[in-house]
């Protein structure tokens, strides 16, 4: 991680342990309650971490992805709802700074994200689209200078905590279902009303409750590039990335504790290693390959934002769905293998080598946007991509 300015005299690793460590120790309860995670939320602003991307000319410190994504991991090691909500924030707050800062009024906003620590949350999924982010049925409706927007929304995570909600639509009436905007509505600007409730498996922190949304704001709000854009270009990479990061630290931590169950059982019987070493080792070996997927995605990042012509190419698109795939695929069978390790021991809900809640938040992993949707989309781009070997030759 490069190094980012100081804050209130503590450095970014000191202010991230901090929050860390608030998140570690209310996220048994966070889990039990099924409650938002506002002692880790309230860390991470005492930290002024949620401001930690906006340019620091607007008062941030200018933070990209690879800064963001290992502090994705440490707490998704702590707290896997913590480190989801630090997450799904900051994808809201990318694709404000990647399309906003030509606009007067998204500048201001992203100066009041720093100074005032705002949290960002988004609504990008809707009632009868089957899931498909790049469709909508909810349009803007403009009246001269401001815009209404009725939207049915199966899913809001943390939307009763947040201070601005982006919203996507159709740009108008009568456009096609996938010509969309992102719509940023502020909280006193939109009214909720709760249809459904997130009593999940797993991340119960994140309060991802089903709402009907209403709303009325300027027309100046709306980030002035089509959605389609902001999705291929930056949204779903930046998603991938950092909830790829998360799944990285619920894994992290579940080889910690097993590991340690390991080393407790050679302490047992010294000069005979527990037959539970390989078992972990393989766990390990799974284990670095999610890191290294993590690794080439941010160098693929960076290339790409090096190179902006390369945004959106259907090799860049892939290697983003892989990730996200493989991460989530693997992380599963890392907690998956670490309970095996720890037997009963990781079965019990108690103690310190418990890991169902681990088992239960990284379940998620292949359910946000299903794994089998994503797949029949890379199975259609492959189509039109050219082999590796090909590239080669």
């Amino acid at each position: 991680m490069k190094p980012l300015g100081e804050v209130t005299g503590a450095s970014l690793p000191e202010r991230v342990q901090a929050a860390v460590d608030a998140a570690a120790q209310h996220a048994e309860a966070v889990d039990r309650e099924g409650r938002f995670p506002i002692e880790g939320i309230e860390a991470l602003r005492d930290g002024r971490l949620l401001g930690l991307a906006v340019p620091a000319e607007l008062g941030g410190e200018g933070a990209g992805l690879a800064d963001l994504a290992p502090i994705c991991t440490a707490l998704g090691g702590a707290c896997a709802s913590t480190a989801m909500v630090f997450a799904m924030h900051h994808i809201c707050l990318a694709n404000l700074i990647d399309c906003g800062l030509e606009s007067p009024w998204h500048r201001e906003l992203m100066h009041r994200a720093a100074t005032d620590q705002l949290l960002f949350a988004s609504s990008t999924t809707e009632a009868g689209v089957g899931g498909d982010l790049r469709q909508s049925i909810c349009a803007v409706e403009a009246e001269g200078e401001r815009f209404n927007l009725a939207k049915a929304a199966p899913v809001i995570s943390y939307g009763e905590e947040t201070d601005a909600i982006f919203a996507t639509a159709r740009r108008d009436p009568d456009a096609p279902s996938s010509d969309q905007v992102l719509c940023v509505l502020l909280s006193d600007q939109y009214e909720l009303e709760r249809v459904s409730t997130w009593d999940a498996l797993g991340m119960r922190g994140t309060c991802s409750h089903g709402f009907r949304f209403k709303a009325s704001a300027p027309t100046e709000q709306i980030l002035p590039r089509p959605f389609a854009d902001i999705a291929a270009e930056s949204m779903i990479a930046g998603s991938h990335i950092l909830w790829s990061s998360v799944w990285c630290g619920i894994a992290a931590d579940a080889m910690a504790k097993a590991q340690a169950f390991v080393i407790a059982e050679a302490r047992k019987s010294p000069g005979t290693p527990p037959v539970s070493a390989t078992k972990l080792a393989e766990a390990y070996a799974r284990y670095r390959t999610i890191e290294a997927t993590i690794a080439d995605a941010l160098g693929r990042w960076a290339a790409m934002r090096a190179a902006p012509e390369r945004a959106a190419t259907v090799g860049f698109s892939l290697a983003m769905n892989a990730l996200k795939v493989s991460v989530s695929t693997i992380a599963l069978q890392v907690v998956e293998d670490c309970l095996m390790i720890c037997g009963l021991q990781g079965y019990k809900n108690t103690g310190p080598y418990g890991l169902g809640r681990h088992l239960r938040d990284i379940h998620s992993a292949r359910l946000m946007i299903s794994n089998d949707r994503i797949m029949a989309g890379a199975g259609q781009m492959m189509l039109i991509q050219r082999s590796p070997a090909a590239r080669r030759a």
